[in-house]
């Protein structure tokens, strides 16, 4: 015979036609509702990270991984400084930027903005401009040239087209504190320049925002005679930002203010963070309602074995064992659902950009609009600690949810569960 006992009969019990018809409905209900549960939740939280992703992509698309700041004086030998970080390592990029706050303004219409001043020559070290161009080219920013290059979104605010003429209106802080209130000058500083390119990184928060000029340019519109703000750095590996750039600023001295992308947009991604943990909740319920319907289903075969439970008890059977046998049953039909909605949730999560315009073709309608969203196409990026993390849970509450019914059969009397037989 089949060795250990309470394993050979919970099979039996598992393969058996003879239970009655709603019992193996429930059962079937039971392993299908975890089954779509671990599905679900492995597609959709691999969805929203493929999301999260992209959407961090175009966001540092033309932001830096971490920034480096401080006073004018401090920047006055920014191109050793530059290369000095150059050397440390991850480091793969530098370039020095000037960031102004301003208005642009073009006929009636005015815009807020943010203008910030670029060497064309080292920008592309730490961001991906010329990619996203979609009128004109970065190149044409030329120092002395007064030339601008605007995102999309405020292109159409202001009705701009290339060769248009721009009005850059920024507030220009007074070395001799005359005219100033709170560290303005109340004559701000007012410029015209041409628009000589349009860029479209697909993030509102630059799409809409903002403007690119020279950085001579922008040191002249800011009076730091030559100085930038500061220096924007990209690293080969973007989640090593956080950590690396304090080190590189106690390196230098530290003497330098640090940002980096996680601070920069914590918002944004704190809030994904949440929707995420809410979805996971949200789903997770599938999985605890199933389990509910294990619970149900195996105290309904408790009371239909309760016969062969007193036999089974009769004969020498341990309740420890009476335990094992239906909690075989429970955690079979469990965990054959969890491990097959592993399979599903996969087979979607890697065939999501396949399935989705197979879908869309169906039942003609789109996901993403091209016409609203700048993303068109189902984005998916499955993480195995997530993946291991769902099944896992899953196949916990299977076992938890097998746990009452099976002490319950263990508890039935010999004696009693006989008497009217």
């Amino acid at each position: 015979m089949f060795h250990p006992l309470p394993l050979y009969i919970g099979l039996r019990y598992v393969r058996s036609r003879s239970q009655g018809f709603f019992v193996s409905f429930i059962s079937w209900v039971s392993m299908l509702g975890i089954c779509v549960g671990v599905a679900a939740l492995i597609t959709v939280i691999s969805v929203m990270n493929g999301l999260e992703g992209e959407m961090r992509g175009r966001l540092l698309s033309l932001a830096s991984h971490a920034t480096l700041s401080g006073e004018p004086e401090q920047l006055q030998e920014w191109p050793a400084l530059a290369d000095r970080i150059r050397k440390e390592e991850g480091v793969v990029g530098v370039a020095p930027y000037i960031d102004l706050q301003g208005m642009l303004g073009r006929g009636a219409d005015m815009r807020a903005a943010l203008i910030r001043g670029v060497d064309p020559e080292l920008e592309s070290q730490v961001s991906d401009i010329g990619a996203h161009m979609q009128v004109g080219s970065f190149t044409d920013l030329i120092a002395g040239e007064q030339h601008i290059i605007l995102g999309a979104g405020l292109a159409y605010a202001l009705d701009a087209r290339v060769g248009d003429e721009i009005t850059v209106l920024v507030p220009a802080m007074s070395a001799q504190g005359e005219g100033v209130v709170s560290g303005i000058d109340l004559k701000p500083r007012i410029q015209n320049f041409i628009v000589s390119g349009v860029f479209e990184a697909g993030a509102q928060e630059q799409d809409n925002v903002l403007a690119l000029i020279h950085l001579q340019d922008a040191s002249g519109l800011a009076g730091t005679h030559g100085m930038p703000n500061g220096l924007r750095l990209k690293f080969d590996d973007i989640f090593a930002a956080p950590v690396r750039t304090p080190q590189i600023n106690e390196a230098l001295g530290g003497k330098f203010k640090v940002s980096d992308w996680s601070i920069e947009n914590a918002s944004y991604f704190r809030a994904v963070r949440i929707e995420k943990t809410m979805m996971t909740l949200i789903l997770m319920l599938i999985v605890a309602v199933a389990a509910f319907n294990i619970i149900a289903a195996l105290v309904m075969v408790v009371n239909e074995k309760r016969t062969d439970i007193a036999i089974l008890r009769t004969v020498g059977m341990t309740p420890r064992a009476v335990v094992g046998v239906f909690m075989t049953q429970g955690v079979l039909i469990g965990w054959f659902g969890a491990l097959l909605g592993l399979v599903v949730g996969l087979l979607l999560a890697f065939n999501v950009s396949t399935i989705v315009p197979f879908l869309e073709g169906l039942f003609g309608a789109k996901v993403f609009d091209p016409t609203v969203f700048v993303i068109s196409d189902m984005p998916s990026e499955v993480q195995w600690p997530q993946v291991m993390g769902i099944t896992l849970t899953a196949l916990v509450l299977t076992v938890l949810a097998t746990i009452y019914p099976s002490l319950r059969g263990a508890a039935t009397e010999p004696a009693e569960a006989l008497r009217y037989e």
